[in-house]
């Protein structure tokens, strides 16, 4: 997302299937958490980034030039001269054969989402669901844990109006717990979907960013408790299990919600971008 509103002051689009095709060819290599064993600074007393770039050298645009003037070519013309392959392993090696993220696209995300998948659990990835809803952050707090709550493990819980447009603008809340009443019977992990964004240190089965966002009037506005979703890794998909009639009779019903009278408020409502676009304001965009 930060990529994408950088590249965006210049002009510079950087479509969000382009992380499914950079993330298909680049295997993942350093063995960090909070999905690996080890840390930062591991990663550096194992050779640091140029042992990382160096394994990946095939797979560079040579001949940009780094921080200190030099290629890029310049800089990786000799191999490291030390690499512990407990932490960065070699190419021929990796932990995963792609990238730790992938771009979901279908109805329910039109213009996309994002799963972080090296952090999930491989056994959601292809199912369907029963939506749990929650209609903004306020009644997440105030159900998540009631254990009146009517959620199994195989639903999915959804969170609306928590993406860039919303009130709260895109905090750090896509990172759903676990209902109560489940974690104590020992869940650790269930599908969550929201328009909100995640500390990248957190894991789980958590898909993000879902574009156009609630309070845009995107599709997750119109989700419903009882509602049918598909996800499929495999075929980066995302779909909400509903005809294009209800679809379309549920937008009829939809509320915008109110736009702000004046002043920073109302400037952050009609300028801001949705994540697919790095959530940046509209008129700096070069």
């Amino acid at each position: 997302m930060h990529l994408t509103a950088i590249a965006g002051r210049r002009g510079i689009k950087v479509p969000l299937d382009m992380v499914n095709s950079l993330s298909d060819e680049t295997p993942v290599l350093v063995d960090l958490k909070p999905t690996g064993a080890h840390y930062m600074q591991d990663l550096f007393a194992a050779g640091g980034l140029h042992a990382v770039l160096y394994e990946l050298r095939d797979l560079l645009e040579l001949d940009c030039v780094t921080v200190n003037g030099q290629t890029l070519r310049e800089r990786l013309a000799k191999p490291p001269a030390y690499v512990d392959r407990n932490v960065v392993r070699p190419r021929s090696e990796p932990i995963q054969p792609h990238g730790g993220l992938v771009a979901l696209f279908g109805s329910l995300a039109p213009d996309g989402a994002i799963l972080k998948r090296a952090a999930a659990d491989p056994s959601l990835f292809e199912r369907e669901g029963r939506a749990v809803v929650f209609e903004s952050l306020e009644d997440l707090s105030a159900r998540i844990d009631s254990d009146e709550l009517d959620v199994t493990p195989q639903d999915f819980l959804v969170l609306k109006n928590a993406g860039p447009k919303s009130p709260s603008g895109m905090p750090e809340a896509g990172y759903l717990p676990i209902p109560r009443k489940l974690a104590r019977a020992g869940l650790k992990d269930m599908v969550r979907i929201s328009d909100a964004r995640m500390s990248g240190t957190a894991f789980g089965t958590v898909v993000l960013h879902v574009s156009p966002d609630a309070a845009s009037g995107g599709n997750l506005a119109l989700v419903r408790s009882g509602d049918r979703i598909l996800l499929s890794v495999r075929e980066k998909r995302l779909d909400l299990l509903l005809s294009d009639d209800e679809l379309n009779r549920r937008r009829a019903q939809w509320q915008p919600p109110e736009t702000p009278l004046r002043g920073y408020a109302r400037l952050y409502r009609e300028q801001v971008l949705q994540a697919t676009e790095g959530c940046d304001f509209g008129f700096l965009r070069g």
